[in-house]
């Protein structure tokens, strides 16, 4: 098929709840993609954050072509080897919590709405307080705990016991929590929020309170787990431990995965019947899974994060420095940094991406650079001289 072909299809047939971009790609490898007139692009906003170790790395590509072959789906009322693995290294390198499989970011968040709602069971509670500019989902219960009206507003009435506060104002949430509240959800850097990094200090007000309080704390870390900020979890920065933590994108590689990480006590809530994912730790999904863990300890890719997030700061400062009408801020933790602009920043993300470099833009004038955990400091100057290029053109 060619590319008006394959355009034609979404056209005639796929529910058009996407922008398309109009670029149409069949191969990726690492930080590059290509599309199908063979033009080669850095991506730098991988799949949403989806392709957190670079397209088909080589590990999760081989993990899956293996596990494929020998055992792809049984029902979750029989055992499988993988499944448990991959709970039990999630468990240790976290938190020491038990694990809830499905297969999205969304997902995960709905089994926090759920796993709360138990907790409050026994006193009446069932109300979660969560930020202005979240997001946490599209189903109907995680897009009403999205602080952001232009995603919920539409599918009115929302379902009750959701409420927002402001990210970072403590006193807002203080005062927001009443006797029917059980939880508070959060994600330490807001992603489609715009690159918001929660303050050490509010956090661990925040954690002090909800202890005091008995309301769980519920940290979404979708976008900010495996490695992206520079610590295996973003929670890790700030000396603050959740009481539920959900996970997904980059745990699977860009195979679908979503986790939900639990207390043991809280954890014990969920007997069965009380939730199941049809498709939620598969064999498949597991070995993806397991070869992502395994890749992020065996290629040192913390350390990666680390030593790429700050080279890719210091070249973004220099941007900013170099246009200083039209970059007002450069803010993030590791490789999940963002460009502020004093602008509409859709015609510079179109004109990179013309120019080879895929970015995002959210909130208007939020440039979000989201290379992969694997990328290189090469890579990242192509990026930066693309960026660079496109700044000085745009009107």
């Amino acid at each position: 098929m060619n590319r008006e072909e394959i355009i034609q299809n979404y056209n005639d047939c796929v529910v058009g709840s996407y922008t398309k971009t109009g670029l149409v790609f069949v191969k990726g490898q690492g930080s590059y993609l290509w599309d199908i007139e063979g033009r080669k692009y850095l991506d730098f906003f991988p799949g949403w954050a989806v392709s957190g170790l670079g397209h088909c790395h080589p590990a999760v590509v081989e993990a899956v072509k293996e596990q494929v072959s020998v055992l792809m789906h049984i029902a979750n009322n029989h055992y499988h080897p993988w499944q448990g693995l991959l709970a039990r290294r999630l468990s240790e390198l976290s938190f020491g919590g038990k694990v809830f499989f499905c297969n999205s970011g969304a997902e995960a968040n709905e089994s926090a709405i759920k796993i709360a709602r138990l907790y409050g069971n026994k006193t009446g509670r069932y109300k979660i307080v969560s930020m202005e500019n979240s997001f946490h989902g599209r189903t109907l219960a995680t897009v009403t705990m999205t602080g952001q009206s232009k995603y919920n507003k539409p599918f009115e009435p929302l379902p009750p016991g959701f409420s927002h506060v402001p990210f970072n104002d403590f006193d807002a949430l203080r005062k927001a929590v009443d006797g029917q509240t059980v939880a508070v959800m959060l994600e330490p850097v807001q992603g489609e929020g715009g690159i918001n990094v929660a303050g050490v200090e509010y956090l661990k007000r925040v954690r002090e309170f909800c202890t005091e309080k008995d309301l769980l704390l519920m940290f979404d870390e979708v976008q900010t787990g495996f490695g992206r900020t520079g610590k295996l979890f973003a929670y890790q920065h700030f000396g603050v431990v959740p009481d539920v933590m959900t996970l997904a994108k980059t745990l699977g590689g860009g195979f679908p995965v979503g986790a939900m990480v639990a207390g043991r006590d809280i954890a014990a809530l969920m007997v069965p019947g009380t939730h199941a994912s049809t498709f939620g730790g598969s064999p498949l999904a597991c070995a993806a899974c397991l070869a992502v863990l395994d890749a992020v300890e065996k290629e040192h890719l913390l350390e990666n994060v680390q030593t790429a997030g700050d080279y890719l700061r210091m070249k973004l400062q220099a941007l900013k420095e170099k246009f200083p009408e039209r970059i007002k801020k450069i803010k993030g933790l590791g490789v999940m940094l963002a460009c502020e602009l004093d602008r509409d920043g859709s015609e510079l993300v179109k004109a990179c991406a013309e120019n080879g470099l895929l970015i995002n833009c959210t909130h208007v004038n939020i440039l979000r650079i989201m290379p992969s955990i694997t990328v290189t400091k090469e890579e990242i100057d192509g990026a930066v001289e693309i960026l660079g290029k496109c700044l000085g053109v745009i009107k």
